[in-house]
Formats: C-alpha cells, sequence, structure tokens
C-alpha cells in the first residue's frame, strides 16, 4: 500500500499516537481535551498526503529541498498548529518533538502493515519527508511570529502602563522636596527619588520608541519652527544639573533654526551628551559643536576616553547587538542600551545620518548631519 493511502485509510490510529504523545508533553495546560490534543494534526496529514500525491518533477524535488518550494498566500494547518500550541503552553523544542513523533510514527505503523519490500517504499519515504519537513518549517515559522509580535505588545503595553505611577512618584518627590518641613537629608532622598524615577521613565520612554519602531511605524517625527541651539544648551543644563563639576564646552557658530521634532532632537543631544559625559575621562571636557552651512546642520560631541572597539562600531545602533560598555569591566551599566538606536532612529526620520569615530589619539566623536529644516 502506498504510504498517501495508508495515512488517509489509517488517520484513527495515526491520531491516536499523536494524542497520547501530545499528552505526555509536561505543560502548564495540563487538562486539553483529546480535540486539543489532536489539534489541527487531522488537516496536517491531509495536506502531508495530497502532497505526495502530487506530481513532481526531479528539479521541483530539488527546489523544495532547498526550501523552494510553492508557497500559500492562506494561512496553513501547520501555522494554525503552531499558534494554538504555543498558547497552551507547548515550546518550540516540544512543538518540533511533535513532528519527530509523528513521522516516526507513522513509518513504522506502515512499514509494519507490509514487510514486503517495494520499489516505490523509498519514493514514498522520501516525498513523505518532504511533506513533514515542509509543515514543520511553516510551524516553526508561525510559532516565531506569533512569539515576537507578542513581545512587541508586551513591550508596548508595559511602557504605557508603567508611565503613570512613574509621573506620580516624580510629582510626589518634587511636592516633598519643596516641603520647609523637611530637614536637608531627607530632599537629599526625595531628589534621589526623584532623579530615580526620570531614569526610569527614560527608560520607558526608551520602550515606548522601541515597540513604535518593532512594530513598523517607525519613531513619529513632528516638525515644527524649532531653534537647535536652545534645545542644545537646555540639555546640557540639564545634564550638568545632574554631575555637578561636569565640564561641558558648547560652541555655537550661530543660531541654527528650522522645522525640526524639538523633543526628539532634545533626545538626540540629551543621548549623545549624556554618553560622552559617562564615558569620557573625569577632567577631560566634553565638546559640543553645532553648525550650519544653510543646506545641512551639523551636530558634533566629542570626548576623550577609553576608545570604542572597531569590532563594536558597525553594531552601535543595533538594539540586537549594542555594545554598552565602553569603559572597564567595573562600569556599570546604563539604561537599556537603546539610546543610540533610537537617536538613529530619529535621525533617520529628520533625513539625516550619523557618523562615529573613535581612537586613543583623537578621542570620540559622534556626528549628527540632518538637512536643514
Amino acid at each position: 500500500m502506498r504510504l498517501s493511502t495508508f495515512i488517509l485509510d489509517n488517520m484513527e490510529s495515526i491520531l491516536q499516537t499523536w494524542e497520547a504523545f501530545a499528552r505526555s508533553v509536561e505543560t502548564p495546560n495540563r487538562n486539553l481535551s483529546a480535540n486539543g490534543l489532536r489539534d489541527h494534526a487531522v488537516y496536517i496529514l491531509r495536506t502531508v498526503a495530497q502532497d505526495m500525491r502530487t506530481p513532481q518533477t526531479a528539479q521541483q524535488q530539488i527546489a523544495k529541498s532547498q526550501g523552494q518550494g510553492p508557497s500559500s498566500s492562506e494561512e496553513t494547518a501547520a501555522q494554525t498548529h503552531a499558534v494554538l500550541r504555543l498558547m497552551d503552553g507547548f515550546t518550540l523544542d516540544q512543538m518540533v518533538s511533535e513532528y519527530r513523533a509523528l513521522r516516526s510514527s507513522v513509518l513504522r505503523l506502515w512499514l509494519a502493515q507490509d514487510p514486503t519490500k517495494h520499489d516505490y517504499q523509498l519514493d514514498d519515504m522520501i516525498r513523505f519527508n518532504e511533506a513533514i519537513d515542509q509543515a514543520l518549517v511553516e510551524s516553526i515559522g508561525a510559532y516565531g511570529q506569533e512569539v515576537e509580535s507578542t513581545r512587541q505588545t508586551v513591550l508596548g503595553v508595559l511602557g504605557h502602563d508603567l508611565r503613570s505611577p512613574l509621573t506620580a512618584v516624580l510629582m510626589g518627590a518634587a511636592l516633598l522636596n519643596k516641603s520647609p518641613r523637611l530637614s536637608s537629608r531627607d530632599k537629599d532622598i526625595a531628589a534621589q527619588i526623584a532623579t530615580s524615577a526620570q531614569r526610569a521613565n527614560q527608560m520607558v520612554k526608551d520602550l515606548l520608541d522601541l515597540a513604535h519602531c518593532n512594530l513598523g511605524s517607525g519613531i513619529p517625527i513632528v516638525r515644527t519652527y524649532t531653534e537647535l541651539n536652545q534645545v542644545c544648551k537646555a540639555v546640557i543644563e540639564e545634564i550638568k544639573a545632574g554631575n555637578p563639576g561636569l565640564d561641558i564646552m558648547q560652541i555655537d557658530e550661530r543660531t541654527i533654526t528650522g522645522a525640526f521634532d524639538g523633543a526628539r532632537m532634545s533626545q538626540v543631544f540629551a543621548n549623545l551628551i549624556g554618553n560622552a559625559a559617562r564615558h569620557g575621562e573625569a577632567h577631560s571636557p566634553v565638546e559640543v559643536l553645532l553648525s550650519g552651512d544653510g543646506d545641512s546642520v551639523i551636530l558634533e560631541v566629542h570626548n576623550f576616553g577609553e576608545p570604542i572597539p572597531a569590532t563594536a562600531l558597525p553594531l552601535l545602533f543595533s538594539p540586537k547587538a549594542r555594545y554598552t560598555r565602553y569603559t572597564d569591566k567595573q562600569s556599570k551599566p546604563c539604561g537599556l542600551g537603546l539610546g543610540l538606536f533610537i537617536v538613529s532612529e530619529i535621525v533617520q526620520g529628520h533625513g539625516g545620518r550619523i557618523e562615529v569615530e573613535s581612537s586613543h589619539a583623537h578621542g570620540t566623536r559622534f556626528r549628527v548631519i540632518l538637512p536643514a529644516g
């Protein structure tokens, strides 16, 4: 009996084996019904049998083995099965094991029903393995997409919901700091609470920006008439207030105005200047140059300190491969490592680009080049 016919004629016995394996898997949801355990298995097996009965040339077989087989624009049973298995608490490894067990049980049952060797058996096993592999690839892809979608949604919801309590903490700390009944020590504690809440608030903003980018909408840019010099000066004063004794030199050649997103550009200044302050030499000033030539606006932030390794430079603006520690192993990690990624997204949103160079001799210089607004 051909394998495709055996699958269709012995569907119930195959499904019983599938169900028994699924029941043996340790998952949070141990109370799945028989239908839940067999989830979409019958449709997957019918698709496999149909695929095996579809004529296939040698070239088509080679293309299929290389992952270049025909694809469907509609969701397949294997894809739906993967999403439901994720919802039922199956790990990716456990779902893959289902397919391994299915492959083994079908071939074992088929060969046991007729011990006689036939010429078509090898061809049937090849076609069967191809079809199972196709279903497995579809399931793995759907599982990964659903995990990523869930992660992005959680990031967005978490960032949004954390803003309200953090705002309350900031307001409470500000009110405490103004109270005449607090001692000097109590005011210092209130100031520290405010500082920590501000850092947490910045992390939340970074999470929200990352969620925007992951969802494909990018970081929104709202252009208004903006004087970048004043935005830059305000950021520098804020950084100095939190770092007494820090020397930041703002070098202005002329007033830079135009259509920019002032709030987003403030993020660019804060990330670049803040990084330079954190990772630069303690007694060396941070230099900030903002200039323009009519066609372009250039922001340069320069500091001396441990240079960024050449191998790390291409990864600086990637949220998945950020090199966040430029100093020695004792340095404390700052934030979530998303700052430079968000900077690059804001710069791109303004139609610009960002460059970086770093060496022992010349220090580290970040250069943002924007078209004049």
